[in-house]
């Protein structure tokens, strides 16, 4: 293992390159990512980088946002068939459909979304910043028909947090919805009385109901670091668990379920890492006339205040 992180860095250095992973990927991914993080994060710290070469440790539209956002670099993801099932649950046409049904629509759209839904839609948000978006566009036009998509749990989340109605679309992220189940969580917190229970809000509705927090992965992070608390049920994508321990060594962790695992992250192996980065593979780039539409709807929720 040592061989290849000491090959890793050598070629890092050789093509100018960074790696990037997301909180869900493998424990041996955040060992040699350069950043960790949420989606937020990452879009921040793609704007930031000086490096040429990306390669980005996650799924497809995320990789395409880092394109979107550097499209003079080189962007590689290590399996190119690590898709994300809820970006697809809405294409191009369906949200042409849902628009048509309002008098002023104005779309926000998730981070998790193809490159073309993003080109198509007003602003985007991400699981950490969804409530300040929604309250940000609310607050500039009293008379939008404001449509949320795709994850109708994120949708109907950001709307009963901010007391604004809006249209959710109906798709979902499937290891959240599927997987994180309210009787998992009443198993955890019978056999764990005294942990909080956080989970994200991508979760079902009445999975949120009973935790005590939903947040984001990134807010996840900060909130167990600065909590006195040393015991945490936690439901989300289980990859979140490697760094938690990491962070927190004297802190407990408990998953609600081991169930809770998304196949397309951990599609991303240091062999794959390896190969992409050694050959230039995998290199993820979108259509200019595109990819000049969707740098609007990242950029304008870059953009909003905190």
């Amino acid at each position: 293992m040592n061989s290849i992180f000491n090959q890793l860095n050598d070629l890092k250095k050789e093509k100018n390159a960074i790696i990037l992973a997301h909180i869900y990927q493998r424990p041996e991914i955040h060992d040699i990512a350069d950043f960790i993080g949420d989606s937020l994060d990452l879009s921040k710290k793609v704007v930031a980088t000086d490096a040429e070469t990306i390669v980005f440790c996650g799924v497809h539209f995320m990789a395409e946002t880092a394109h979107i956002l550097n499209p003079n670099k080189k962007v590689l993801i290590p399996d190119i068939n690590a898709g994300c099932p809820m970006a697809d649950m809405i294409t191009v046409q369906e949200l042409k459909n849902f628009k048509s049904k309002f008098k002023n629509p104005f779309v926000i759209a998730y981070i998790n979304t193809s490159a073309e839904i993003k080109a198509h839609s007003d602003i985007c948000c991400t699981s950490s910043n969804a409530v300040n978006i929604l309250r940000h566009v609310a607050s500039s036009n009293k008379h939008l028909d404001i449509l949320f998509i795709p994850d109708r749990n994120l949708g109907n989340y950001v709307q009963k947090v901010s007391g604004i109605k809006i249209n959710v679309w109906n798709g979902f992220c499937p290891t959240h919805n599927n997987f994180i189940l309210p009787e998992y969580v009443l198993k955890a917190k019978k056999e764990h009385p005294l942990a909080e229970v956080l989970v994200h809000p991508e979760c079902r509705p009445e999975v949120i109901e009973i935790a005590n927090y939903a947040m984001s992965t990134g807010t996840m992070c900060k909130y167990i670091k600065n909590s006195n608390n040393k015991d945490f049920i936690i439901g989300t994508e289980i990859g979140i668990l490697y760094r938690l321990k990491k962070e927190n060594p004297n802190k407990n962790f408990y998953p609600v379920t081991n169930l809770s695992e998304c196949p397309n992250m951990k599609k991303t192996t240091i062999e794959k890492v390896f190969d992409v980065l050694k050959n230039t593979k995998n290199i993820v780039s979108v259509n200019d006339k595109i990819r000049k539409k969707a740098y609007l709807s990242i950029y304008k929720m870059l953009n909003v205040p905190c």
